[in-house]
């Protein structure tokens, strides 16, 4: 019998924690205020392409669609012309989008050279996959895209490629 309360009791326990953490980790979740990780991203400066310095707490205030990408990375490549797209259309409503290159400065620069984007790109090296896992990114992939609605708050994330159908929803939810 008490074996048996055992088990209900940490399965209670296990079920509870289980709910906190996804509550927690979950798009969209009821939390008042911004979280640490929040907070350091909208305090955070990261160059341009050009080398000019870019401060993320220009961009609070509005949407944000940011996009963690790499020239080396065959998914998000072929996601960027989606983005861009995305922000042509939906630029005039104000909604931005900020890509962060995971990748080499010389690399994102003869690539941007080639195939300029109407958004911005930043770069940030090997220190973007530990944003991207500060921000919600516990496998460290790329591409990832994480919505910020205009207090901060982060809204939706995703790890791969975007679809049409996903920027709907998520420009319905900022």
């Amino acid at each position: 019998m008490n074996r048996r309360r055992l088990m209900y009791a940490g399965a209670a326990v296990g079920a509870g924690l289980a709910g906190w953490g996804a509550s927690r980790l979950a798009p969209g979740s009821a939390k008042v205020g911004l979280d640490a990780e929040e907070m350091a991203f909208w305090a955070s400066t990261l160059d341009l392409p050009d080398g000019q310095p870019q401060a993320l707490a220009s961009m609070k205030g509005k949407p944000l669609l940011l996009n963690f990408w790499a020239t080396w990375c065959p998914p998000c490549v072929e996601e960027l012309p989606l983005l861009d797209g995305f922000f042509r259309q939906h630029q005039s409503s104000g909604w931005q989008v900020l890509g962060i290159a995971v990748d080499q400065p010389s690399a994102v620069r003869a690539w941007l050279a080639k195939k300029p984007m109407a958004f911005p790109t930043v770069m940030a090296g090997l220190e973007g996959s530990a944003l991207s896992k500060r921000l919600g990114n516990s496998a460290g992939g790329l591409p990832f895209s994480v919505l910020f609605a205009p207090s901060g708050k982060i809204v939706q994330r995703q790890l791969g490629q975007l679809s049409p159908q996903t920027l709907t929803q998520w420009r319905q939810s900022a």
